[in-house]
């Protein structure tokens, strides 16, 4: 336990909140899914809190957090603890805050909904449609998600090819957070000021509740197509996701022999094809399969929208849901995020693809970044060494691809490369003793620097 501090005192200022001591079970709570990257698993394989907290309305998390700050001692938020960089894994042990019983739908409009964090997404999804709306993008998590985790921790999902990345403007449309001063407050982010807070791995407030923007339902089909060759396949995810009159959510393309590790479609897919997984709007299929044909595509699997959803869904088989099913059957693997220069994204994923082979196996998540269409690649890579990864990564950098980097559990190091100076300023604000999640923002760790 986190030492200088009388458990017994602390334990009796949070009566009345539900409480996890059992080792055991805080263990559990202090994880997430850290252990795809092999980087990560050996730093982060002990980590542990001391005690986890669940509250249950916006008053007892005001009451964790003073407390927290009486005793200097570092809180850690977690949603449903399914990232992968170690979001909520609390580097200095101490109090983790399980928000999972703040779970209360404030309102639904067209457009629009209040939530409070601990909504998980599918069953927000299931209610906002029956007025015609859903969230805008899901992570392939999506079936036991938290809209708070997602947001804190998540950057982009099955959506993105419509809407982008959770940190463009009006994708979060505004948040209440809870602060870690010694009078801790409750403030309200609005407009561009929800951006101090965005994907920032709960280390700069306790978010309470989210106004978020809402997308039309559609009558969302899923389809496999299978190709001859991986960049046929490829070229056919970009020309559908270019074709602004199809409408669509999910463009998933994967080399053989990814689709080998999909067991749920092991007797659908032809062993040796590379296949693209997508959700397209029943409404769109004839124009849909005109391009299908184009491309010399063969449908291999198709889903009524009256069955989307139900039972096996290719979500869980798209985005980081790939690189689990890949881990189930061979653990060594490992991925890389990978976005590609806008310039030459097809030739150099050519280049990639027959320069690594299946060392390297290429799987494209097509998204839209600052109004332009992108495939960006999570990468199956066969581990062998860290320094071989470092020599992958390397290789592609030096052709001008970005490397989001999922080995790292700083928030910076992964995805921005940068220092955020309006986090680092809110943090310091609302959190002056650095309580929230410390470790993870690079930030505040070199303050001096910046500030």
């Amino acid at each position: 336990m986190t030492t200088d501090i009388n458990w017994d005192n602390l334990c009796a200022e949070l009566s009345g909140i539900e409480m996890i001591t059992d080792q055991t079970q805080v263990k559990k709570l202090s994880q997430d899914y850290y252990h795809f990257s092999p980087i990560l698993q050996h730093e982060l394989k002990d980590k542990t809190g001391d005690i986890v907290v669940r509250p249950a309305t916006e008053a007892e998390i005001l009451q964790v957090a003073k407390v927290c700050v009486k005793y200097k001692i570092p809180l850690t938020v977690r949603g449903a603890g399914t990232g992968n960089y170690g979001q909520c894994i609390p580097l200095e042990g101490g109090v983790i805050l399980d928000i999972s019983k703040l779970n209360n739908i404030k309102w639904i409009k067209p457009g629009l909904a209040c939530v409070e964090p601990g909504v998980k997404m599918a069953a927000f999804d299931k209610q906002a449609r029956e007025i015609g709306w859903e969230l805008r993008m899901v992570p392939s998590t999506y079936r036991t998600a938290t809209i708070g985790g997602f947001i804190e921790g998540g950057s982009g999902g099955i959506g993105s090819i419509n809407y982008g990345q959770l940190r463009d403007r009006g994708n979060l449309q505004a948040a209440r957070v809870v602060t870690l001063e010694d009078e801790p407050r409750i403030i309200e982010l609005r407009g561009d000021d929800v951006q101090k807070v965005n994907h920032a791995y709960g280390t700069n407030g306790i978010i309470t509740e989210l106004e978020i923007p809402l997308a039309p339902v559609y009558p969302w089909t899923e389809i496999i197509v299978t190709f001859n060759d991986f960049m046929t396949s490829a070229r056919f995810g970009q020309d559908l996701a270019l074709s602004d009159g199809i409408i669509k959510k999910l463009i998933s393309v994967c080399a053989s022999p990814i689709p080998a590790y999909f067991a749920a479609f092991k007797d659908i897919i032809p062993t040796g094809k590379p296949a693209a997984l997508l959700i397209v709007s029943e409404t769109s299929l004839e124009p849909f399969q005109e391009l299908v044909k184009e491309y010399q595509g063969e449908i291999c699997y198709q889903k009524s929208s009256q069955e989307t959803g139900k039972g096996t869904t290719i979500i869980e088989y798209s985005w980081n849901h790939t690189t689990l099913h890949a881990r189930s059957v061979d653990p060594s693997i490992t991925y890389l995020q990978t976005l590609l220069p806008a310039d030459r994204k097809l030739e150099l994923l050519e280049h990639l693809y027959d320069h690594f082979g299946d060392e390297v196996m290429q799987h494209l998540e097509f998204l839209r970044l600052h109004g332009e269409m992108h495939p960006a690649s999570l990468q199956l890579v066969r581990f062998t060494t860290e320094e071989r990864l470092n020599e992958i990564i390397r290789y592609h950098e030096e052709r001008g691809a970005i490397i989001f980097n999922p080995h790292t559990y700083i928030l910076e190091d992964g995805g921005m490369k940068m220092i955020n100076l309006e986090q680092l300023q809110f943090k310091q604000k609302v959190d002056p003793y650095g309580l929230l999640n410390p470790g993870k923002m690079r930030a505040w760790l070199e303050r001096e620097k910046h500030l």
